[in-house]
């Protein structure tokens, strides 16, 4: 694949996301998983059993989407924020911002690369959330199987929400926001302890 990543430094950054786990366990440190998702009005259907001459469809409309942003650890407690317009490097900038402001322990924040996570501006303020204790660890590119979020995305559409839930916009962003909210409190993901071995 184009740009994967080199294995010695995959295996190096799986060694050091493992090593931030166990730190995470102790108590030494906050480990947020980061990411983003657009839920729309284009429902995501996966694959399913029907009689041959069954029909199944689902409405669909382009469009009308929730940007859907989390901090999420391992332990289900999260910080998600829902909103219509595009996430961007100035979104982030502004939540790990004030994230870094009153944090209790060193926090890392564990992110992929895509560009609004490695923009100038989010560059440009690294030095000033270390000295507050905040960090961000970049996964190896192409590694969305690291990122304890993309569970969160995939529960989000293909459990929690329902076909009923896309018959309109607003019925829609209801129920994301809905389920985001109980993340943690009446929905629960079990993830499993992190494995150090790269087989």
């Amino acid at each position: 694949m184009k740009n994967k990543e080199r294995q010695d430094v995959y295996e190096h950054k799986v060694e050091i996301l493992g090593e931030l786990e166990d730190l995470s366990e102790a108590g030494a440190i906050d480990l947020y998983y980061s990411d983003e998702s657009k839920v729309s009005l284009e429902p995501s259907v996966p694959y399913g059993w029907q009689f041959p001459d069954e029909k199944v469809s689902m409405p669909t409309q382009k469009g009308n989407g929730l940007n859907c942003f989390a901090l999420l650890k391992r332990n289900n407690q999260c910080l998600i924020e829902t909103i219509q317009e595009n996430i961007n490097g100035q979104f982030i900038l502004e939540r790990l911002e004030n994230l870094s402001i009153n944090l209790k322990k060193p926090t890392v924040i564990v992110l992929d690369n895509a560009r609004i996570h490695t923009s100038q501006i989010i560059k440009e303020r690294i030095k000033v959330w270390q000295q507050r204790g905040l960090y961000l660890f970049y996964l190896p590119r192409y590694s969305p199987h690291l990122n304890i979020v993309e569970i969160l995305w995939r529960k989000l559409k293909y459990e929690w929400l329902s076909p009923i839930d896309y018959q309109d916009k607003e019925n829609l962003f209801y129920q994301i926001r809905l389920a985001l909210t109980a993340v943690g409190q009446n929905l629960y993901i079990r993830f499993s302890k992190f494995r150090h071995t790269l087989t």
